[in-house]
């Protein structure tokens, strides 16, 4: 372990695991957000309440929970030097995916700001599965580390 980073190696880890709860709160919450959006009308109170939700959801949780989330993260991986282990190489590129996940996210929250949702309610209820598969994953990859 580093030794510059130990004495705060606790405080890092309590941080990110925070970090990531909050993050996983607002990718498990936006698709359904997107699920009730696409049953509302373009123009309409109830269309605009659902464009607020998303966009204060994105902007005050999910967008920095993910940045705390990477950088703590990383300082994590640096105080335990753990760039070689294989079941960290495997969860740095689950957490790429999901962070893939979080900008589609930030894309499809644009075009209902817009008004222009393409996307059908079956296919916001099949990615608010999404999350919940990759976090499964990065757990067992961080508290098994079965390779």
């Amino acid at each position: 372990m580093s030794e510059t980073l130990l004495p705060f190696y606790p405080w890092l880890k309590a941080f990110h695991i925070i970090a990531v709860i909050a993050w996983m709160a607002g990718m498990l919450y936006l698709p359904r957000l997107f699920v009730y959006h696409c049953q509302t009308t373009p123009g309409t109170p109830e269309y605009d309440r659902f464009k607020t939700m998303e966009r204060k959801l994105m902007r005050i949780i999910i967008n920095p929970s993910m940045i705390a989330v990477w950088l703590l993260g990383l300082l994590l991986a640096f105080a335990l030097n753990v760039w070689a282990e294989p079941w960290f190489i495997a969860k740095l590129v689950l957490v790429t995916a999901l962070s893939g996940l979080h900008g589609m996210m930030s894309s499809w929250r644009r075009a209902f700001e817009r008004g222009e949702n393409t996307k059908s309610q079956r296919f916001f209820r099949i990615v608010n599965e999404v999350p919940a598969v990759l976090m499964a994953a990065i757990v067992i990859l961080v508290v098994v580390k079965p390779f």
